[in-house]
């Protein structure tokens, strides 16, 4: 089944045709980047239908990632996973840019290890250090 969703002001949106995993990522730049740990679904490359991608901005924040956000009213959009190949590979999208939110099962969280002390989620579910989340991904 299909979700849509868009940023902020309505300027991008988007139709994930797929959905992959929902997990939470508590790097540094994440928190920077959303103000807090990311709550996202990964939605593969070829699944992702994006209405308004003149209005996508892009920063490579690392050797792996690229994070894009509406050039109209700044909302934060995704995180791709590119393997250091601009425009390509999965979207990792904030959960709240979606319209339909529901029914999503928390699979792991990532980076746990610098999680901030004033919160968690509870559950029973895979939870990676850093050191073991750049073993993966890095």
């Amino acid at each position: 089944m299909a979700r849509t969703g868009h940023c902020l002001c309505g300027a991008v949106k988007f139709t994930a045709k797929e959905l992959g995993p929902f997990g939470i990522c508590h790097c540094g730049m994440c928190q920077r980047w959303l103000g807090s740990a990311m709550f996202g679904v990964t939605v593969p490359e070829k699944a992702m239908e994006i209405e308004g991608a003149e209005h996508v901005g892009s920063r490579r924040s690392s050797d792996w990632a690229t994070r894009c956000w509406c050039t109209e009213c700044g909302s934060s959009l995704w995180y791709r996973y590119d393997k250091g190949r601009d425009g390509q590979g999965d979207y990792e999208v904030p959960l709240g840019l979606f319209d339909d939110r529901d029914g999503l099962t928390l699979r792991r969280e990532i980076y746990f290890d610098r999680k901030s002390d004033s919160w968690s989620v509870e559950g029973s579910h895979e939870r990676l250090t850093e050191a073991q989340t750049t073993a993966i991904f890095g």
